[in-house]
């Protein structure tokens, strides 16, 4: 077992690992920002160490720094999280020829299956459903014009290196296609330091649903079943839930082979998602690889009563999977709400500022996973996620009744926060009925 992990993250997921790491038995060191010295995770490690200021490039996305710290402190592996490092090829690599064990694949599959066209490319040949579009990327504006009368209006232009929501166009027509392929290669440059682009066929109202895959270091490959990421806002989830009300048994079963098929084509090792989409006749389809812990894996541990961060470490420290896929199951309902330090009134204007009054929700089958407290100060300069409440029942219906239970005792104040408008989503008579893709934030509330 790994001795000493430095946790190269900060908020709810240094907190998730730090706990994981003390129940297992193992030390830790927590970096932080100097606009975080006060945060939860510094102080709940065994030790704490300054990486830098607050801008996130000089500190989190500092990588010298965070290997000098690891071998100042004898750390012999990095857990890098979600965000930041999670999916840097670069960095895994350093980490490897410093002799320090990254809690996560190796940074050649980081590079295959981080780069979208390729890894499309690779699924292809593996025999997982594809989105149709550009076999690997588009080289000029001509190849896209063609191409997209080939497969037909509505397109999607998406970075190769892309992720998280950015980097992405729907072109509806001719007209649009040059501003769109420009503008998509500006911003794959700016966001990724990489400008290539690939072209998919748009799928018209999708759900989003991915497979939460555990793959050990001799082999063995598990899938956890699916969580629902439908409800979105720009390509961002607010909302996920498993299972999916758009899944029966077969069709989940097809689904977790694909997926356990993508990992063992890609010699995947550690906790990965597969994302896929889901089309009006329940063809699915791969979207791509997520090389990390998602920010939604409380869904599957809810359901599974698996610990993925345990397990994550487990893998890194060479250790097969404890259970095979006959050994799953799935018990009952969970839904996680993203709760975000920002104003829905005002087009979800992020709301930094200092913690008044708080009261976490609790009780049976609630989970709160957060690393804020009463006098706590947001700071300006990260993402404005600042808890996720998880939920777990026996059916649907009564996880949506315990989430609006649990989200009317949630008191945060001194900050704006997008409570209420979750609220909302759970009152709505379509997503009650599970009826709903991932155009429904937008078409329900006009955004």
């Amino acid at each position: 077992m790994l001795r000493k992990i430095l946790v190269a993250n900060r908020g709810e997921i240094a907190l998730r690992i730090i706990r994981a790491c003390r129940e297992l038995g193992i030390k830790t060191v927590a970096i932080y920002s100097e606009a975080d010295k006060d945060s939860l995770h510094t102080k709940l490690a065994d030790e704490a160490i300054c990486v830098g200021p607050g801008t996130a490039s000089k500190s989190y996305l500092n990588m010298h720094n965070i290997l000098e710290s690891a071998c100042l402190t004898g750390c012999d592996s990095i857990h890098p999280g979600f965000g930041f490092l999670s999916e840097n090829a670069k960095f895994a690599k350093m980490c490897e020829e410093s002799n320090i064990k990254f809690i996560g694949p190796s940074y050649k599959i980081i590079e295959l299956m981080g780069n979208k066209s390729n890894s499309k490319q690779l699924m292809k040949k593996a025999g997982v459903p594809v989105i149709p579009g550009s076999d690997g990327t588009i080289k000029n504006l001509k190849e896209a014009i063609n191409l997209a009368n080939k497969i037909g209006y509505p397109i999607l232009l998406k970075a190769s290196a892309g992720g998280g929501g950015k980097g992405i166009r729907k072109v509806d027509n001719l007209e649009e296609l040059e501003s769109a392929y420009n503008l998509v290669k500006q911003e794959a440059k700016v966001s990724f330091n990489d400008d290539e682009i690939y072209m998919e066929k748009y799928i018209v109202n999708p759900r989003h649903v991915e497979i939460q895959i555990l793959a050990d270091e001799h082999g063995n490959v598990v899938h956890l079943g699916e969580r629902d990421c439908s409800l979105q806002r720009k390509n961002q989830k607010i909302l996920e839930e498993s299972p999916s009300t758009i899944l029966n048994s077969e069709l989940r079963e097809k689904m977790g082979k694909a997926a356990i098929k993508a990992v063992k084509a890609s010699n995947y090792t550690n906790a990965g998602t597969i994302e896929f989409l889901v089309d009006k006749d329940k063809n699915f389809y791969f979207m791509e690889m997520n090389t990390r812990i998602q920010v939604e894996h409380p869904v599957t541990e809810m359901i599974t009563g698996i610990d993925i961060v345990k397990e994550q470490i487990k893998i890194a420290s060479g250790e097969p999977l404890g259970f095979t896929q006959k050994d799953i199951s799935f018990r009952g309902h969970s839904i996680e709400c993203r709760i975000n330090a920002e104003n829905p009134e005002l087009n979800f204007r992020p709301c930094p500022g200092q913690i008044k009054e708080l009261n976490l929700p609790g009780g049976n089958g609630v989970r709160v996973d957060t690393a804020i407290y009463t006098g706590y100060t947001i700071p300006p300069v990260y993402d404005s996620m600042i808890a996720k409440i998880i939920v777990h029942a026996e059916n649907r219906n009564a996880a949506i009744a315990k989430m609006k239970r649990a989200l009317e005792e949630c008191v945060i104040e001194g900050v704006d926060t997008n409570i209420d408008f979750l609220y909302t989503i759970l009152k709505n008579e379509d997503f009650k009925k599970g009826d709903f893709d991932t155009s429904f934030i937008n078409k329900e509330f006009g955004m």
